[in-house]
């Protein structure tokens, strides 16, 4: 059985827990290493089977807890040359490891794939994290749907999605016009639209469930996030994850069966 949950998701902060009954991964570290291990307590997870952090890039909403967090935990942190190179010194863990984007990295039982992705940062990567025939997916800080991201997608059984803006609250907002741009460009952020294009078109029979990921609290709302998504509701499980505590912890089996 594979748990998963995102302990945060949003430009608030981002962590994502994927463990089974041994070992456990997580995907950034965007909030406190106090937020993390309480979250992670509240909801019964086990933080001494954390074995690794892959952060996705640099920006601080996916690494500005990293250090004390890999510190508390013992544990190595994975991420790329060029993201540590641009990230902020005195957030860099002491255990690091290096992996270039396309590799594929041994964790215990589970198998972290690593793809490129369109965002503004020095070299941004999302993830596939694999065990025993079931794939799940943290993509979230993507301008773009580019290849990697419509194949890894594709493999999904579960999947932390983002869905970070509506296009009329983005363009109507009060965010200055340099800001709407670089949040609609093609290294931005997805909207609730382009979300929905994404799964209506790439997604499988055999993707459980989308949780939707990283919402903009100035131009999003978990209620427009999940009318956009209504008409596809007959076809796949959709749910949210939240900006300001843990989401529920989802369980799947081996071909993505629920329990």
């Amino acid at each position: 059985m594979i748990e998963i949950c995102a302990l945060a998701s949003g430009s608030n902060g981002n962590c994502y827990y994927v463990g089974n009954d041994k070992e456990a991964i997580l995907v950034d570290a965007g909030i406190s290493r106090r937020q993390v291990l309480e979250r992670m307590k509240e909801k019964g997870l086990n933080a001494s089977k954390v074995k690794a952090v892959f952060i996705s890039h640099e920006h601080a909403d996916h690494f500005r807890g990293v250090r004390v967090l890999s510190k508390q935990l013992s544990v190595p942190v994975y991420m790329t040359s060029k993201s540590w190179g641009q990230s902020w010194g005195p957030n860099r863990p002491a255990m690091i490891k290096y992996f270039l984007p396309g590799d594929s990295i041994r964790i215990g039982d589970f198998c972290v794939h690593s793809f490129l992705k369109n965002h503004d940062a020095a070299e941004p990567c999302s993830f596939r994290i694999e065990h025993d025939g079931v794939n799940i997916g943290v993509m979230t800080d993507i301008g773009t749907p580019c290849e990697n991201v419509i194949q890894h997608f594709g493999e999904c059984q579960a999947v932390f999605l983002e869905s970070n803006y509506d296009e009329k609250m983005l363009w109507d907002g009060a965010y200055p016009w340099h800001l709407k741009n670089r949040v609609a460009s093609e290294v931005g952020h997805l909207s609730n639209d382009q979300a929905v294009e994404l799964l209506q078109t790439y997604g499988r029979e055999h993707l459980e469930v989308v949780f939707l990921s990283h919402l903009s609290a100035e131009n999003n709302t978990p209620q427009l996030a999940l009318e956009a998504f209504s008409a596809l509701s007959d076809r796949f499980d959709v749910r949210l994850t939240n900006r300001y505590a843990a989401a529920e912890v989802f369980r799947l089996e081996r071909k993505g069966v629920v329990v």
